[in-house]
Order: C-alpha cells, then sequence, then structure tokens
C-alpha cells in the first residue's frame, strides 16, 4: 500500500542521506550564486534549467494540471524565490539550512491533517530531540540575520512542506517527470517577478556579464538540487509515511554547516558540535528504533 511503511529499507535510507548530503551543500553553492545573480533571477534560471531539455525527454505526469502548476509555483516561488530573497539579504548558508528544515515539521502536521497520518510516540520523542538541537543552533546563530530574512526563510520551508503533500497526493508517478513539468509553471512566474523587482537592464547585464563560476552554480541547482534531490525525495515520500521520510531532512543543516565551515571558512565553536549531536540523535532513534523494535 502506498506511502504506509514507518521504517525505510538500507538502501532508501542511504538514498535519503545522500540527498541530504547535496541538499546541505548547495546552501554554499547559492551563496556563491547569489554574488553573481540576482536573487529572483537566479531562481528563474534554475528552474528554466530543470524544464530545459528534460521536457524533450520526460512525458508530463499523468496527474491534473493544476496539481503540477501548484507544485511549481510553491517550489520556485515559494520555496526558492523566498530562499534566495532572504538569503541576498543576509541569512548565512549555515543558518538557511537549519530554518528551511522547518518544513519537517510543517510536513509531518499537514500529512497528519490531510492523511490522517499516525505518529509513533518513538518518533515523537526522537522530534523533541532533533528539535532541541535546532532551537539551539537559532539560539546561538539568529544574529547572522535579520527578521524580515528569517521570516522569508520560514514562509518558503512552509511552500516546501505544502509541495511535498501535493505530489504525495500520487504516489506512484515519476517523481523526476513530476519536478522537471514543474519548471514549466516556476520559471515565468519567477521571470515575470525579476523583470518588475529586479529591472529588464539587470537580467540582461547579468546574463551577458555572467563567467564560468556563476553558471557552474547555476547548473548545480538544477541539476544536482533539483534534477536529482527532489526526485529522489519525493520518490521516498510515495512510499513511506512522513514521519519516517521528512525527519531526516535534520540532516542538512549538519551539511550545511559542515560545507560552511569547509569552503567558507567559517567558524565551528562547541555549541554548534552540540547541536549537531542533538540533532543526528534524534534521527538515529526515528530511523532506527522501528527496525529495532520489529527485530
Amino acid at each position: 500500500m502506498p506511502h504506509t511503511k514507518s521504517t525505510l529499507s538500507l538502501p532508501h535510507l542511504i538514498l535519503a542521506i545522500l540527498v541530504t548530503l547535496v541538499w546541505g551543500s548547495n546552501f554554499v553553492v547559492i551563496h556563491i550564486g547569489l554574488e553573481h545573480f540576482p536573487p529572483i533571477l537566479f531562481a528563474a534560471l534554475r528552474f528554466l534549467f530543470v524544464f530545459f531539455p528534460l521536457c524533450f525527454f520526460l512525458k508530463r505526469p499523468k496527474v491534473p494540471i493544476k496539481d503540477i502548476a501548484f507544485y511549481g509555483i510553491l517550489v520556485g516561488a515559494g520555496q526558492f524565490g523566498l530562499l534566495f530573497t532572504a538569503m541576498k539579504l543576509g541569512l548565512s548558508p549555515g543558518l538557511a539550512s537549519l530554518i528551511m528544515q522547518v518544513q519537517v515539521f510543517f510536513t509531518i502536521g499537514l500529512a497528519m491533517v490531510v492523511s490522517g497520518e499516525k505518529v509513533a510516540k518513538y518518533q515523537i520523542f526522537a522530534l523533541l530531540i532533533a528539535a532541541s538541537g535546532l532551537v539551539l543552533i537559532g539560539i546561538k546563530g539568529g544574529g547572522e540575520a535579520t527578521p524580515i530574512a528569517l521570516t522569508l526563510a520560514i514562509t518558503g520551508s512552509f511552500c516546501w512542506a505544502v509541495s511535498n503533500i501535493v505530489i504525495r497526493k500520487t504516489p506512484n508517478v515519476n517523481t523526476l517527470s513530476y519536478v522537471v513539468w514543474g519548471g514549466l509553471f516556476a520559471f515565468p512566474a519567477l521571470l515575470l517577478y525579476s523583470y518588475f523587482t529586479e529591472g529588464g537592464s539587470q537580467i540582461f547585464a547579468t546574463i551577458t556579464n555572467a563567467n564560468l563560476e556563476a553558471w557552474a552554480a547555476l547548473l548545480w541547482q538544477s541539476v544536482g538540487n533539483s534534477m536529482f534531490g527532489y526526485a529522489a525525495w519525493g520518490f521516498l515520500l510515495g512510499r513511506y509515511k512522513a514521519a519516517a521520510v521528512a525527519p531526516l531532512a535534520l540532516l542538512v543543516p549538519i551539511s550545511g554547516i559542515g560545507a560552511s565551515v569547509v569552503l567558507l571558512h567559517e567558524t565551528l565553536p562547541v555549541w554548534k558540535n552540540v547541536a549537531s549531536g542533538l540533532v543526528l540523535a534524534g534521527l538515529a532513534i526515528n530511523t532506527f528504533w522501528g527496525r529495532v523494535r520489529a527485530n
């Protein structure tokens, strides 16, 4: 039966962890890209290259067109348009990777409301432990962003959660096709928004003057983060309960902070290590407790 399993198989667990590593390091890539592109244009180009050229190889998923449009707008203008703007306003890559994971709690809550899914007691306990780590990171890192930037990022994380629920309505759909065709609706909405807020002349100047580093950051956004990441995540959400999959996204701030330390030379004080340990402990309980109890 679709998305009723509560424990991931080992291959699917490895896939989920790989996705979180890609998503975590991606916040550093976003930081680099925003040094070359204005935020809304950067998001628009990302989804343009998600749609082309794969639209010629993947058929439109057999779901209502309104669902694809809703998904594309949520992920495009909602999640990434708001996230990129927040980071342009000063939200650091490490903190951005943390704030976006509020979607974990949004996703589980929406699944309970929409699908009537039940959450096991050990999963609640695991989420509380992981959440304590997130709270610690938020308290210590709160000075790295303005309130408006934090608000935009949290709103973007809610859009991500709603998009998770949309794609789970049809668990057997080709998720890569869903992501690609969602770009058909995300790109024009973002481009129009960019034109009115960032200006046509800046769009033209940015594209014509972009260097190799800028295009490499954009390519990673479309191929690594979107085509691979969202296709794999949608695949998992279509086969397991939200409470089994969504908490694994809490690994993203860990890899995001790690990538920031290695690539941007951010400091790694003791509190970040403690917070990371709490998040990993919560994830371990959520991921392995059901398997241990079953055995």
